[in-house]
């Protein structure tokens, strides 16, 4: 006491702020940069997906699918079946990948190159949406179906969950870009329709004739990018 009685009362209450705010108050954080999401771009080659139906058709009463190999989204998978695809004139494409799990409707999924050579005029399609698209003929081992509609060439999309879409600012139904750059060439793909969801992980899906357009084996550096126009194609 005999100490603090010597000092002036303006240093006394500085001293007094110094105890109390060192004590009680809590160090300023600092500003963490926001999270980058890491960005996949995948090539989705030719496959098709099967109903329930279909696959017995096509395998065998009974049959399931046989998941071979997990794909980059949580619950899909390459399965070990593999389906003929035939199209007018006799014109096939032998070994066609069959995705799981199964779905209410059966559906294939080309590149422009692969409706060229099946002789399909396949229009570009978001994944679901073949009402009036071209059919074609599945061959499997035990079978044989004919599908009426169902060719697409899927348009390209991006998987992300909710997290993601609010660090790119976009919703489920909006449209991003996509810049693929490399030594090759770098090129700037549009309409990247957005699928966003609770649980999907970041991946972008491009179809062969796109990853070859962009040499994207030997990409440096891809990257999302805004598009504040809406999509320009109809899908």
């Amino acid at each position: 006491m005999s100490n603090l009685a010597t000092l002036d009362r303006d240093t006394v209450e500085r001293i007094v702020r110094q105890i109390v705010l060192g004590a009680t108050a809590v160090p300023s954080a600092k500003a963490e940069a926001p999270r980058t999401p890491k960005l996949i771009v995948s090539i989705s080659a030719r496959h098709c997906h099967l109903t329930d139906e279909h696959v017995e058709v096509l395998f065998g009463p009974g049959h399931k699918l046989t998941p071979d190999k997990n794909l980059y989204q949580d619950g899909f998978y390459a399965a070990a079946e593999t389906v003929m695809v035939v199209g007018p004139r006799r014109r096939m494409l032998p070994t066609v990948r069959v995705l799981g799990p199964t779905r209410p409707f059966s559906q294939v999924e080309l590149a422009f190159t692969d409706s060229i050579s099946l002789g399909i005029d396949a229009p570009v399609r978001h994944s679901g949406n073949i009402k009036g698209t071209p059919g074609c003929v599945l061959v499997g081992p035990k079978g044989v179906v004919e599908l009426t509609e169902g060719v697409i060439r899927a348009a390209r999309h991006v998987h992300m969950n909710q997290e993601d879409a609010a660090f790119y600012g976009v919703k489920n139904g909006d449209f991003m870009k996509l810049r693929v750059e490399s030594p090759q060439c770098s090129v700037v793909f549009e309409d990247l329709l957005v699928r966003a969801d609770n649980t999907s992980k970041l991946e972008v899906h491009i179809d062969t004739d796109e990853g070859n357009a962009c040499y994207l084996d030997s990409a440096t550096k891809v990257e999302l990018l805004p598009q504040t126009e809406g999509c320009k194609c109809k899908h």
